[in-house]
C-alpha cells in the first residue's frame, strides 16, 4: 500500500529539541508512525513532561538530558540512543529559534547575541548531526537527516534578524553540502523551511493583534503555521517515501515566498 511508504516501523529517531513546541509535535508524530524515539533536550522538566505524555499514549521514548552546544554531550546523546535501541536511523534537528528576543540593526548587531543565535540554531545542528551520522555510517543501513530551517534562510526582513538569517542560510547550505557528501552512505539530507509557527516561544508576539495581523497579511493562506503543519513534510523526509530526494529545502509557508 502507498501509505506504508510513510511508516517508520523498526526505525530509531533522535530528536534534539524534542520537548519544544515544534519538537514535541514531531516526536509524537514519529512515534505514531512506528519509530522508536530518543528525545534530547537540556530542559529537564520539559523532557520529563514530553516523555510522560508519549508514554501515556503508548510510546516508550528515551529521554536524554544534554546540552547540544557541547560536542561531548552530542556524542553522548547519539551513543546512548544506539546503546538503548541498538541502532540510529533518523535525526530531526528541532533546536532553534530565539530571533525575536535579540533584534538589532545590522550595523550594530552585538557579538554576544550574534554568537548566541548561531550557537542555538547552527552549532547544535552541526554537533548533533555529526554524532548521529557517525552512528548511521557505522550501522551501514543508511539514514535520514532532517533539518529545520526557516523562510528567513531565503528572505531578508526589515526587523533586525541578521544573526538568525545567517544561521538559517547556513543550515540551507549545509543541507545541500551534507546531502552531497553523505549520499555515498545512503544518507538522505533534507530540510523544511517554515514561516511563522505558533509555539509557546512566540506566544507573546502573537498576543499583539497588530503584530499578528501584519504577519498574516503577508501569507496567502491567511494564517500563521501550526506545529502540526510541519509533521507531514517531516514524515516524508524521514520515510522511504523520499528515498530519491536529498539536498532539498521544502518551504512550508502558506504561500509567503510565492508572493516575494
Amino acid at each position: 500500500m502507498p501509505t506504508s511508504l510513510f511508516r517508520l516501523d523498526g526505525k530509531v529517531a533522535m530528536i534534539p529539541g524534542g520537548s519544544g513546541g515544534i519538537g514535541s509535535t514531531l516526536a509524537a508524530g514519529l512515534c505514531e508512525a512506528g519509530a522508536q524515539v530518543a528525545i534530547v533536550d537540556r530542559d529537564g522538566d520539559g523532557l520529563a513532561r514530553t516523555c510522560s505524555r508519549l508514554a501515556v499514549a503508548g510510546s516508550h521514548p528515551l529521554a536524554v538530558a544534554a546540552d547540544l552546544t557541547k560536542k561531548e554531550d552530542a556524542d553522548r546523546a547519539a551513543a546512548e540512543t544506539v546503546e538503548h535501541f541498538g541502532r540510529l536511523d533518523i535525526i530531526v534537528n528541532a533546536i532553534g529559534g530565539g530571533a525575536g528576543k535579540v533584534l538589532f540593526d545590522a550595523e550594530e548587531y552585538p557579538i554576544p547575541e550574534w554568537d548566541w543565535i548561531l550557537e542555538l540554531n547552527l552549532r547544535t545542528t552541526l554537533l548533533a548531526t555529526q554524532a548521529a551520522v557517525k552512528a548511521m555510517i557505522a550501522g551501514g543501513r543508511g539514514g535520514k537527516v532532517v533539518n529545520i530551517s526557516s523562510v528567513r534562510g531565503q528572505l531578508g526582513i526589515n526587523a533586525g534578524y541578521s544573526a538568525y538569517v545567517a544561521a538559517k542560510g547556513a543550515i540551507d547550505s549545509l543541507t545541500r553540502q551534507w546531502a552531497t557528501e553523505w549520499a555515498k552512505h545512503r544518507i538522505n539530507v533534507n530540510a523544511i523551511a517554515p514561516t511563522f509557527v505558533d509555539t509557546p516561544q512566540v506566544a507573546m508576539l502573537l498576543e499583539d493583534p497588530e503584530f499578528k495581523a501584519s504577519v498574516v497579511s503577508r501569507i496567502p493562506l491567511g494564517r500563521v503555521g501550526e506545529t502540526t503543519d510541519l509533521l507531514g513534510p517531516v514524515l516524508l523526509f524521514c520515510s522511504e517515501a523520499s528515498s530519491f530526494v536529498t539536498g532539498q529545502i521544502l518551504t512550508i509557508d502558506g504561500g509567503l515566498t510565492a508572493t516575494q
